[in-house]
């Protein structure tokens, strides 16, 4: 089967959670062959991978979602009365004929600069203006849709590779990706997603500086009918655990299209790592296992270890993760810890896990955003406790949700300084509960998140898809319900 994974903003460009997974699910299944569909933000990136890809990955196709080459001037005809129709209830978020703007994008060659500034774009804008903002600046107001409809209109026009089944990793701009792809190629669509594309949006949205006002509504409003698309086309639609499932439904995905597939980690690949080392005496070891990015608040962890750092001077922290895909938030986190003033913080880049997770006492996470964090489950696989965020899984992943195994960790609310520094002084001075706590969490993650689970359910997924397009034997235990185009 040929399979085209549709990923954005991550594989194969940066390393750890969702890139991982991407990478470790190609390998599972050497029988098939993969491609890559990236979705990027321009072509500075293009090519820059940092996996060697797999043998049966066989291509790699790049969208770029801010590409400047979308201003080139080109004449094309207006649009006909359907397919104007279909463009105005889009901006107007009303039931849109999703495939007659597919065909036209797909089938029409398209000037984007000739539609963002022509006719059928300003009117449609228009009369989405005179309904509902009418009280703001118009100029403003149409440059700010033309920034928002670029992407998609990108991603509209993107040369499809064809594939049997299109597996996306989220929804937005892959999910709209996979639904055109099924009605232009019949294929079948498979959506996984491990964060709530929507809800992660939203909340990056609320805090941006970047956008203001009215047009933050606007935006999420863009990001929820993105989804609502691929919720629609999806003949299967996964999560991590059962509160992203429920939330997928709420935000409009029917219930019989979804299921739990929980990540999983190789316990095997843990078994026999390095303890602590020369040097390592007298040392409380903090380790992160996290790329050094906004979305991780890295900002808050050191600010939280310096604070537990004053009241225990062993303390170490280790800050295991690339530093490159915001080279700005990166430097603004090396003056803040060299402002501290506290020794002891260490960024060692991108490292083999495996050579310092050993070394370490307890683990830490202090993002603002997670699905069902690998980093955890790595810590888990190795007997470490593990301080985190109330975001995602972390809380069922730490206190258990399915087992009486006990806390591996403790849960803390995001942001919050003094109560982060708490819970890593109250590990610090307690040996016997990091202990207890590294076991408790070994035995939650041999039990419930080993990677040999995950691929079970991937491979019975994947056959029955097989099935479905007549190229395979059907499994049993497995059903699922067509969506509709």
């Amino acid at each position: 089967m040929r399979i085209c994974i549709v990923a954005e903003g991550c594989y194969p460009y940066s390393v750890g959670g969702v890139s991982s997974w991407v990478h470790n699910l190609i390998q599972m299944f050497p029988e098939h062959e993969f491609v890559i569909l990236a979705i990027v933000a321009n072509r500075s990136i293009r090519g820059k991978f940092v996996y060697e890809l797999p043998k049966n990955v066989t291509e790699v196709h790049e969208l770029y979602l801010n590409d400047d080459e979308w201003g080139k001037k080109k004449r094309h005809k207006r649009m006909k009365r359907k397919e104007f129709r279909a463009l105005r209830s889009l901006i107007l978020n009303q039931e849109t004929k999703w495939g007659i703007l597919f065909y036209w994008f797909q089938k029409t060659n398209v000037s984007l600069n000739s539609l963002l500034m022509g006719e059928d774009f300003f009117n449609a804008v228009l009369d989405y203006y005179r309904l509902n903002y009418s009280q703001i600046v118009f100029s403003d107001f149409l440059w700010m849709m033309r920034s928002i409809y670029l992407p998609l209109f990108l991603a509209l026009k993107m040369k499809l590779p064809k594939a049997d089944l299109y597996h996306c990793v989220c929804t937005g701009y892959a999910g709209v990706i996979g639904s055109m792809a099924k009605y232009i190629h019949g294929s079948e669509l498979l959506i996984s997603e491990h964060g709530i594309y929507t809800r992660e949006r939203e909340e990056e949205l609320i805090k941006a500086k970047w956008v203001k006002g009215i047009f933050k509504n606007i935006w999420i409003d863009q990001f929820k009918k993105m989804s609502k698309l691929a919720y629609e086309n999806a003949d299967v639609v996964t999560s991590l655990y059962e509160p992203a499932r429920e939330l997928q439904v709420e935000l409009g995905c029917p219930v019989e299209k979804t299921m739990v597939t929980p990540n999983g980690v190789s316990i095997e690949r843990m078994e026999g790592i390095a303890g602590k080392q020369a040097g390592d005496e007298g040392k409380i070891h903090v380790g992160a296992v996290v790329r050094v990015s906004p979305i991780k608040d890295i900002k808050t962890m050191l600010q939280a270890f310096s604070f537990a750092k004053e009241k225990e001077p062993a303390l170490k922290l280790w800050i295991m993760g690339p530093w490159e895909e915001d080279d700005t938030y990166a430097e603004e986190c090396f003056e803040l810890a060299e402002m501290a003033g506290t020794p002891d913080i260490v960024f060692t880049g991108r490292v083999d896990i495996r050579e310092y997770l050993g070394r370490m006492d307890m683990t830490i996470l202090t993002s603002i955003s997670e699905g069902q964090p690998l980093a955890i489950l790595e810590s888990f696989a190795a007997h470490k406790p593990v301080i985190a965020t109330n975001v995602g899984n972390c809380e069922g992943l730490i206190l258990g949700e399915r087992d009486t195994f006990g806390p591996a960790g403790i849960i803390t609310h995001i942001m919050n300084v003094e109560e982060i520094a708490q819970a890593i002084l109250r590990l610090a001075n307690d040996e016997k509960l990091r202990l207890e706590m590294g076991e408790n969490g070994y035995r939650r993650v041999a039990a419930e998140y080993r990677i040999e689970k995950m691929q079970d359910m991937y491979k019975k997924i994947y056959k029955n898809f097989e099935i479905s397009l007549g190229l395979g034997r059907k499994e049993k235990g497995y059903g699922r319900s067509r969506g509709q185009t």
